[in-house]
C-alpha cells in the first residue's frame, strides 16, 4: 500500500510527461552516453555542458574509443569544463570498461567499483540507462526532498535523512515500473520549478509539499554557515617569441590540474608575491611587463595570479612551444586561459 504521505509519483511523472526538457543525451539510453552525460554534468550545467556532450561524442563515439585515446587529447577535449580529476577518471572508467569487455555492467554496486563513479553517478546510470529502480540524489533532489518532508537540519549533516527520505518517494510502483524518467522528472523538477526560488505555483506535488504548506519553501534546505575560502597567490609568465609561439609547460599527472597545460609560473603559496620575487621565477632573462591579475576561484580556495608578459627574438627555457593562434586547441585550463589573454593584451602582436 502507497504511504499516503508520499507525493505521488505518477503525477509527477504525467507532469514530466508534458514538460520534460529535451536533452541531447535523452535521445539515447546508451550507458556509454549515459555515463558521459552524467560525469559531464557534475559541477556544470546543462547549457555548459551541451556542446561539450556533442563534440566528445563526435570525437569519442564509444566507450573502446576513449579508452584508446590519448590522455592528452582527453585532457583537450574537457578543457574548459573545469574540475579536471573528472577527465582523468573519465579516462580511467573507459579502460577499465574496456578492459573488461567494452560492456558497462548494470547494477549499482558494480557501476559504483569503476574509476570516478560514486553512489550518485551509479544509481543515475542503472536507472536511465538499465531501469533499475532507484533514486539518484543530487542536489536538485535533496532541495526537493527538504521542501517536500520540510526537513530543516542543515546540510550537510542532513544528508542521511534526504537520502532515506529520497528513497522512500521511489518505492512507489509507478517509479519502479519507469525508473529512468522517475530519476529525470525528478531533475527536470529541481532544475525548473522547484530551483532556489522555487515556483510552487506550477509544481505537480505543490499539494503534497510540507514546505510549501508552511510557506517556507525558499529558506530550505538550510546550510550551515560556510567557512572563510583560503586564498593563495602566485605568478604566471606569458612569454612570446619573434615567430608568434608561446611558452607552455604540463603540469604534474596527480594534483589539482593535473596533466593540464599552464603557463610557466610560480609554486602557489600563502603569501603574496612582490614582483622581485615572482621575477626570480620567471624562465629567463626578458623585459618583462606586469600585465595584471587574475583572480579564480576554485572549490576550496582563491587563487590570484600576477601575469606577466615579454618578447623575446627566441626562447631558450624549459617547455614548450605552441603558435599562439593554436592556443584554443590546447588542454589549458580556464584560470589559464584567462592567463593567456591578459599577457597577449598586455604585448599585442
Amino acid at each position: 500500500m502507497q504511504d499516503a504521505h508520499l507525493p505521488s509519483a505518477a503525477s509527477l511523472l504525467a507532469w514530466y510527461d508534458r514538460s520534460r526538457r529535451l536533452l541531447p543525451w535523452r535521445e539515447t539510453r546508451d550507458p556509454y552516453r549515459v555515463w558521459l552525460s552524467e560525469i559531464m554534468l557534475q559541477q556544470t550545467n546543462v547549457v555548459t555542458a551541451a556542446p561539450y556532450y556533442a563534440a566528445f561524442c563526435d570525437r569519442f563515439p564509444t566507450v573502446q574509443a576513449l579508452a584508446g585515446a590519448d590522455p592528452g587529447d582527453v585532457m583537450t577535449a574537457w578543457a574548459g569544463l573545469g574540475y579536471y580529476a573528472r577527465a582523468r577518471n573519465l579516462h580511467a572508467c573507459a579502460r577499465a570498461v574496456a578492459a573488461a569487455g567494452g560492456t558497462f555492467p548494470r547494477t549499482v554496486e558494480a557501476l559504483e567499483a569503476l574509476p570516478g563513479i560514486g553512489r550518485y553517478t551509479a544509481r543515475a546510470v542503472a536507472a536511465i540507462a538499465f531501469d533499475v529502480p532507484g533514486v539518484p540524489v543530487d542536489g536538485n533532489v535533496e532541495r526537493i526532498v527538504a521542501r517536500l518532508f520540510r526537513i530543516e537540519t542543515p546540510l550537510p549533516s542532513a544528508k542521511p535523512a534526504l537520502a532515506a527520505a529520497a528513497d522512500r518517494l521511489g518505492v512507489q510502483p509507478e517509479a519502479q515500473r519507469r525508473p529512468g524518467d522517475f530519476a529525470q522528472a525528478l531533475f527536470d523538477l529541481g532544475a525548473t520549478v522547484c530551483t532556489r526560488q522555487p515556483a510552487c505555483g506550477i509544481c505537480p506535488w505543490r499539494d503534497s509539499c510540507a514546505a510549501s504548506r508552511a510557506g517556507v519553501a525558499a529558506e530550505l534546505p538550510r546550510r550551515s554557515p560556510k567557512k572563510a575560502r583560503p586564498c593563495r597567490f602566485g605568478a604566471q609568465f606569458w612569454l612570446a617569441d619573434g615567430e608568434g609561439n608561446i611558452l607552455l609547460r604540463r603540469r604534474p599527472e596527480r594534483g589539482l590540474l593535473g596533466g593540464m597545460t599552464e603557463l610557466p609560473g610560480t609554486a602557489w603559496g600563502d603569501a603574496p608575491l612582490s614582483e622581485r620575487e615572482a621575477l626570480d621565477a620567471a624562465p629567463m632573462a626578458a623585459a618583462w611587463r606586469h600585465a595584471g591579475e587574475v583572480r579564480h576561484v576554485f572549490t576550496h580556495f582563491e587563487l590570484r595570479l600576477g601575469v606577466f608578459a615579454a618578447r623575446v627574438p627566441r626562447i631558450a627555457a624549459e617547455g614548450f612551444l605552441r603558435p599562439a593562434a593554436s592556443l584554443d586547441a590546447e588542454a589549458l585550463p580556464s584560470v589559464m586561459r584567462k592567463c593567456v589573454a591578459l599577457g597577449s593584451a598586455a604585448l599585442p602582436p
